[in-house]
């Protein structure tokens, strides 16, 4: 691993916090008096039933009011959620779908990434370490009807496991971009394999992690946006079969609809994949 590309938690998880307030995620909230009641009565309920079950100690308590306020210090809440929370989430939001299995976004999504129509080559540092991989596919709608112009939001961790603007060192949109597919709904996108990647284990969460005896790794993985007019946005994350951490995931995120298929390049120069996105209509 690089010396010059390394991240710590604490610049990483404040990164990721302040792109989180600058989401506008937050201004969509409605505190609706009833909900807020019902939600945080259970949710300090179930915390006090642990206390009470599993006889927790003054000691304990106190680590772990010295662990939450670590928590918020690093800016690691985001990671925390999005590690160990999401994925519940995500599947009550999409449990209606017909069309393709999402999965978690994470904590290192960047809107607005360069805009490219397909076929495309993504990002990328001239000397991009890795295994070239042709990503491609086709948009279509759960009538099968092909989603013409569809726009493919595609990225990922590079071959050390960093995502730009998340390490140091690694230009902006490395790895990252926004493509349109033509016509017919088809997509083709040159990128690089990423690795798997260890969470950031300098923090609040990697002292959990450790405490706790877990491993920090994730699977690697492409993350994706897949959108058309008229149609329900599908966030998603696919992963590459063989990988030792597809069955112990640390974000609970791995589903079996989202292994790639991976095929040695056509044209001799490292691997390609194809997959299709489904995607519902929006609800009238």
């Amino acid at each position: 691993m690089s010396t010059e590309t390394t991240a710590t938690a604490a610049a990483s998880g404040n990164a990721a916090t302040d792109r989180f307030r600058q989401s506008g995620k937050t201004s969509t909230v409605v505190a609706d008096v009833e909900r807020v009641n019902l939600l945080a009565s259970k949710l300090i309920k179930a915390a006090n039933d642990i206390v009470l079950e599993e006889r927790v100690s003054y000691d304990e308590f106190n680590a772990l009011k010295a662990w939450l306020i670590k928590v918020g210090s690093d800016g690691e809440w985001p990671l925390f959620l999005d590690v160990w929370l999401e994925h519940s989430v995500e599947e009550v939001a999409t449990d209606h779908r017909e069309g393709n299995k999402g999965s978690i976004e994470g904590p290192y999504y960047i809107p607005e990434a360069p805009k490219q129509n397909s076929p495309a080559k993504i990002s990328m540092r001239d000397d991009e370490k890795g295994t070239p991989l042709l990503f491609q596919g086709q948009v279509r709608s759960t009538d099968g009807s092909a989603l013409s112009n569809a726009t493919i939001e595609l990225w990922h961790a590079d071959e050390e496991g960093f995502y730009s603007q998340f390490a140091p060192n690694i230009p902006d949109w490395n790895l990252r971009g926004t493509f349109i597919a033509d016509a017919e709904g088809n997509f083709q996108i040159s990128t690089m394999q990423p690795a798997p990647y260890q969470i950031p284990t300098d923090g609040a969460c990697g002292q959990m992690i450790a405490a706790a005896g877990w491993h920090a790794w994730r699977p690697a993985h492409l993350h994706l946006k897949v959108s058309a007019p008229g149609h329900e946005l599908l966030t998603a994350q696919l992963y590459f079969p063989g990988d030792e951490h597809n069955n112990d995931d640390i974000a609970t995120a791995v589903k079996p609809e989202l292994l790639l298929d991976i095929q040695p390049a056509t044209d001799g120069s490292g691997v390609q994949t194809t997959y299709d996105f489904v995607l519902d209509p929006e609800a009238k």
